[in-house]
């Protein structure tokens, strides 16, 4: 049976028969044997094969290059090099498939720019190979996470009539020609104009009021022009929703959340993290602690631009109630201020979507923002505004089509109840998880302005 190379490694003695497989990253030849190094992406190490001359497939060893996938039995034993604890000296190898001499991983150290531009073979390097490995653990620790605690996971639609952030930014879905050619939306696929999903939020509220506690966690998609290292018009959201709920048990819910995030790195495999924490930020594993093990803040969106004003700092966007935070509003407070995860609560009405719950102050909604160093904004959410004749209302003034969000408004006609819900941005998490400063280099093919390989 063959195993994998993690398998092998992690070996508690030594093996008189062992079959492995995977891609070489090294070879080096001496006279009358060779060694190569091969990995196959079960984990951040590679093995080391011995090969003498003579043994069955060493007359093909000058054709393993770089990149070229092997199959290799033979005998495990202790290996005397240093930072390794095991060595496979073959009885047999074999070349499954020869990678021609062009192949573009090669020993010099590449930048992020470039392996962006061959997306389809970054994976193959240690760091790409430990941040999609990481993808994979911490999805597992969110369905963990809701799981224990009773949610029920729903698969809201990636098509959509439905906008729900309000701010038009959509990617339309059409079977007819556009730009000079036929473009009548209600005899289009579905009827009537169609876009990508920005949000599965409004659909989300619809199982809550059913179900209780439900989340959602697939792709989304924002027809931004933003070309910043924290955007990308494709990404993934983590949203949950949770009837009989109020902002405060929103924000204890987010807060829970990032921290048991945090807390599945830190306790996951050391390999991949040693990588991130010595070569990518020196200071990860340190942020990722305060953050696991020390509460978070909690500021009103007024008291926070009162801080801002006070600081004496010199912001690029000018402070003013009513105004969005910036990144780097976001980042003064969470890493200079009060150097801890900040939950920024109460945004003014004005420059949040209709549905979040209007405050008895006629100025604010009852909104929320987690914002942890380094990053800035991780999580968003909101108690949603449960009473119809208010959300009614609000609709209206937004000049939004009321009849057409009339499903939404059914629920507050037919037994309506508090209730909240937050997302959070995957992909920021996968940020803040590894150190990675790009949201370009933790999803596996980035979709952003111009760029959309393969």
């Amino acid at each position: 049976m063959c195993r994998t190379i993690k398998a092998v490694l992690e070996s508690s003695a030594a093996l008189e028969d062992v079959k492995a497989r995977g891609w070489v990253r090294t070879r080096r030849d001496a006279k009358g044997f060779s060694f190569l190094e091969i990995n196959d992406g079960s984990c951040l190490g590679s093995l080391q094969v011995l090969i003498d001359a003579g043994v069955p497939g060493s007359e093909e060893v000058a054709l393993m290059l770089t990149g070229s996938s092997v199959e290799v039995r033979g005998k495990l034993v202790e290996s005397p090099g240093a930072g390794q604890a095991w060595e496979l000296h073959a009885a047999e190898v074999r070349l499954i498939g020869k990678a021609s001499g062009d192949y573009p991983l090669q020993k010099k150290r590449h930048g992020p720019e470039f392996l962006r531009e061959i997306a389809h073979l970054r994976p193959r390097t240690n760091l790409f190979g430990a941040i999609f490995r990481t993808r994979s653990r911490l999805a597992h620790a969110v369905h963990r996470f809701f799981e224990e605690r009773g949610f029920v996971w729903v698969h809201t639609p990636i098509v959509t009539a439905s906008d729900c952030e309000g701010a038009g930014e959509m990617f339309r879905v059409t079977t007819q020609k556009v730009g000079g050619g036929k473009d009548v939306p209600e005899e289009d696929f579905f009827g009537k104009a169609s876009y990508l999903t920005v949000s599965g939020q409004l659909e989300g509220e619809t199982f809550a009021c059913a179900l209780s506690k439900i989340y959602t966690f697939g792709p989304t998609f924002r027809a931004e022009n933003s070309n910043t290292t924290r955007h990308a018009a494709e990404f993934w959201m983590i949203e949950p929703e949770m009837a009989f709920c109020d902002l405060k048990g929103d924000m204890d819910l987010a807060e829970e959340f990032v921290k048991a995030l945090t807390r599945s790195v830190l306790e996951g495999p050391q390999d991949d993290f040693g990588l991130f924490s010595n070569f990518v930020d020196k200071g990860l594993e340190e942020r990722l602690r305060f953050i696991a093990e020390r509460p978070f803040e909690r500021v009103s969106y007024t008291e926070a631009v009162a801080i801002l004003e006070k600081s004496g700092k010199s912001f690029e966007y000018p402070v003013a109630w009513g105004e969005n935070l910036q990144s780097e509003h976001e980042r003064y407070l969470t890493e200079e201020h009060c150097k801890c995860p900040v939950t920024v609560y109460d945004y003014p009405e004005a420059i949040k979507p209709f549905y979040m719950r209007r405050n008895d102050d006629g100025k604010t909604v009852a909104a929320m923002d987690v914002l942890v160093p380094g990053i800035g904004e991780i999580v968003g959410g909101s108690q949603r505004e449960e009473r119809y004749e208010l959300l009614r209302a609000t609709m209206e003034k937004d000049g939004l089509d009321v009849e057409a969000y009339g499903w939404y408004l059914d629920l507050r006609k037919y037994g309506s109840v508090p209730h909240a819900g937050f997302g959070l941005g995957f992909e920021r998490m996968l940020m803040l998880a590894t150190g990675v400063q790009n949201i370009r280099d933790v999803i596996p093919y980035p979709r952003t302005p111009g760029h959309c390989l393969p």
